[in-house]
């Protein structure tokens, strides 16, 4: 379901939605609310530093009941993507009628804040995207007596150190939140790359039978046919059945122009390939090759992204992929 509200900025977004040649079924529009919008701040080098939401309409209106509405499109999907700006009750019956046609659940944080919103539904989440900040908020969520705790990362002269060094600062907390059922946690780390974690690897796509690829998604499938890495690594990810694995996969440089939208094509573009036939580390360094293309735009998301340009991008990061813990 998307959410789209009568303004100016709606009116705006739904004309480019439609020129894409997109489905607006799911846009739901109503006289007399404003378009949730963000206002935010960036420094000068393209990193953000303040930001006010309005969203409020999204809860007010995207109830569990306009939801239903959609049980057939859900029931038939090869995945559902819920972010925490729906209301708790809304998630909830989103997750349940998910839970119910057995199709996996990618809950994306949003906010340090809304992120704990996974508290209630924890056990229907196949799947989040947290930043380091937002794994450990939604763990704390979960655990009463136990608190984690992030703090500022240090910068060490050589990048592998620095890696190990997050590591073992978030790795109570992402072990933490596989033991209460969530299978695959893919944990943004801005420059430093992405940190995948999974227990009990099944196949994540249950029924990719179900996608349907975009001209976009066979190009990327041509462009990238063979070309992965011939190492243990993608192997050892399907294979692990009974134990915790945490892969490393490394940012991409790049020329910054403004750094919003980046973690939002990253996971959107991880869920593209997913959708495309890829496997979730495939899937990922993809979605790192489209956030680097997201940082080089002025735009959140690329107008114009080569399917060339990004298979040798994602190419690069599983040439540089690593595994740090399979015990």
């Amino acid at each position: 379901m998307i959410w789209q509200f009568y303004s100016a900025e709606g009116d705006f977004l739904l004309k480019y939605w439609r020129s894409a040649g997109l489905c607006s079924e799911g846009i739901l529009q109503v006289d007399n609310v404003a378009t949730p919008v963000v206002s935010n701040v960036f420094d000068g080098t393209g990193e953000l530093i303040a930001g006010v939401a309005s969203v409020q309409a999204v809860e007010n209106f995207i109830t569990s009941s306009w939801i239903y509405h959609f049980r057939h499109h859900i029931a038939n999907a090869p995945l559902v993507m819920l972010d925490a700006n729906l209301s708790p009750e809304s998630l909830k019956a989103a997750c349940i009628m998910a839970y119910e046609f057995g199709v996996p659940v990618l809950f994306e944080p949003v906010s340090v804040v809304k992120c704990r919103r996974i508290a209630p539904v924890a056990e229907y989440i196949t799947c989040t995207s947290p930043n380091e900040i937002e794994l450990v908020a939604m763990a704390n969520s979960l655990s009463p007596s136990v608190k984690y705790n992030f703090h500022t990362i240090e910068q060490f002269k050589e990048k592998a150190d620095t890696v190990e060094y997050i590591f073992q600062m978030l790795s109570p907390a992402m072990f933490f939140l596989l033991e209460k059922g969530i299978k695959l946690l893919i944990v943004t780390l801005g420059s430093n790359g992405v940190f995948i974690c999974c227990k009990e690897h099944t196949n994540f796509m249950k029924d990719q039978h179900k996608c349907k690829q975009t001209p976009f998604s066979r190009q990327l499938l041509e462009k990238m046919d063979g070309c992965f890495p011939s190492n243990n690594l993608v192997n050892l990810c399907r294979e692990s059945s009974s134990r915790t694995c945490v892969f490393h996969l490394p940012a991409i440089s790049a020329s910054v122009i403004s750094l919003t939208g980046a973690g939002d094509c990253l996971v959107g573009g991880a869920l593209s390939a997913l959708c495309a036939g890829f496997d979730i580390i495939q899937s990922v360094a993809v979605g790192v090759a489209i956030a680097k293309a997201s940082v080089e735009s002025e735009a959140n998301i690329p107008d114009d992204i080569s399917a060339a340009s990004i298979a040798d991008d994602a190419q690069s990061v599983l040439h540089s992929a690593k595994v740090l813990w399979c015990k």
